[in-house]
């Protein structure tokens, strides 16, 4: 089983994006981790799904340190304690879960280490479920051709995110996904927002009853902007290109049917 996000799962080799900034590198069962230790979260990961041979497995796992790394540069259970945080997974527990069912367990497992969460605020509404269910949809697209994807997803690490038990709570979390369509590589981009769901008071976490998670397909060359993440040639395969979507456009979705891929 290949150890850390392959470049070549694709027919177009795709490097796995660079962060602007210093970051340790972690790799687990195919996929890998950029983690910021300054601000103790991921800037970067990266996962290779095969949707032909994912399996459907029973949840086994628990949240852990990854040892690799020292305890106080990488956002622990502290933060998530007593408030109204989920531990979120940037790469999907199912998502590396494919092939051999042992592999595929050891995969799913690995996607607990700390470094691959990032606060998010919880409850789940409609838009949340969409961001949650994107590869889902990606993959069923991309069943007549390839059946794989490659996909980064991070927060975005704004200098001006609320500080909250010793960290910067971020606002918007980003994801590029990369398939090898009928006419080559092909991705689309997207992005979530919480910001009307995260409200520091008190030292506590709040989600106002009227808030809401915010989603949206945008340019790929855009995701590069607010991240400051280099994604390479993904800006160009982006399929908002093919059309008449302007290259800042941001388009917000409330059902899979908004996608457009």
């Amino acid at each position: 089983m290949t150890d850390g996000y392959d470049l070549d799962f694709l027919p177009t080799r795709i490097p796995l994006p660079q962060p602007a900034q210093d970051a340790t590198e972690l790799t687990y069962p195919r996929f890998t981790v950029l983690l910021d230790t300054s601000r103790r979260l991921a800037v970067v990961t990266g996962v290779n799904i095969d949707g032909a041979l994912l399996r459907e497995l029973p949840r086994t796992g628990e949240w852990r340190l990854d040892p690799r790394v020292d305890a106080d540069r990488q956002t622990g259970p502290e933060v998530y304690a007593r408030n109204d945080l989920d531990r979120g997974h940037l790469v999907r527990r199912r998502d590396p879960g494919w092939g051999d069912a042992s592999e595929a367990r050891a995969a799913t497992e690995a996607t607990f280490f700390y470094p691959n969460a990032a606060p998010q605020a919880a409850g789940f509404n409609q838009s949340k479920e969409l961001w949650l269910g994107l590869e889902d949809h990606v993959i069923e697209y991309a069943e007549t051709t390839d059946q794989r994807l490659s996909v980064f997803t991070a927060p975005v690490l704004a200098d001006d995110d609320p500080a909250y038990r010793g960290i910067r709570i971020p606002l918007r979390f980003w994801k590029v996904a990369a398939w090898q369509g009928p006419d080559g590589l092909a991705s689309a981009g997207f992005v979530l927002d919480q910001t009307d769901l995260v409200k520091i008071s008190r030292g506590l976490v709040a989600a106002p009853p009227l808030g809401a998670f915010r989603t949206f397909q945008v340019p790929v060359a855009e995701v590069s902007r607010i991240s400051g993440v280099d994604l390479g040639g993904l800006s160009d395969a982006d399929v908002l290109r093919r059309g008449s979507i302007r290259s800042t456009e941001w388009i917000p979705l409330t059902a899979s049917d908004d996608i457009a891929l």
